[in-house]
């Protein structure tokens, strides 16, 4: 679904597990992360979205997660010019996302890439929470730290909570390759 504005609806999600580190997964033969997203279909509600690319992409089901938290805005970007398929239409100039937080409740082992016969992602990796926010394409770092601050509240307390601001880029590095997975 695209907007008279030129948005695509769509979800997105952000998937801890019980160490509150976030499922960071990497697209099929590339060296791009990102946290699962797409398509809202035009009979779908953005939840019933969000559990249908849950598990085209990663192969996990509504028992598989808990739903912890959804954002309280639509968080939109603009794609890049050079991304832009001028001769498409109606004509596509970014993404408006309803984004949600969810908590792995199923064995790490249940994720798997080949639910769909077209897959999205080949990898994944258990990284710091904050770490996203330099690794992700650019384009999309605004509605990252956006979705990121906002679902903080829910994970972390006050007194607790990382400043990645104040975080060097080495420091989220180091830190989120020598986790779990």
């Amino acid at each position: 679904m695209i907007d008279n504005r030129g948005f695509r609806a769509g979800v997105a999600m952000v998937i801890i597990n019980d160490k509150k580190r976030v499922f960071w997964a990497k697209r099929i033969q590339q060296n791009a992360w990102q946290f699962p997203q797409g398509g809202i279909l035009h009979h779908e509600t953005p939840a019933e979205a969000m559990y249908r690319e849950l598990y085209e992409e990663i192969g996990l089901q509504p028992e598989d997660v808990e739903l912890l938290a959804t954002s309280k805005e639509w968080l939109k970007y603009y794609l890049p010019h050079r991304m832009i398929r001028n001769h498409s239409r109606p004509l596509c100039v970014g993404q408006c996302q309803k984004w949600f937080l969810l908590k792995l409740k199923a064995p790490e082992e249940t994720i798997c890439f080949n639910s769909t016969q077209a897959p999205e992602f080949d990898g994944f990796r258990w990284v710091n929470y904050w770490l996203p926010l330099r690794r992700v394409i650019a384009f999309k770092r605004s509605v990252y730290r956006q979705a990121l601050q906002e679902f903080a509240q829910h994970l972390f307390d006050r007194n607790n909570t990382i400043d990645y601001s104040i975080i060097s880029y080495d420091e989220h590095l180091n830190d989120s390759l020598s986790g779990d997975k």
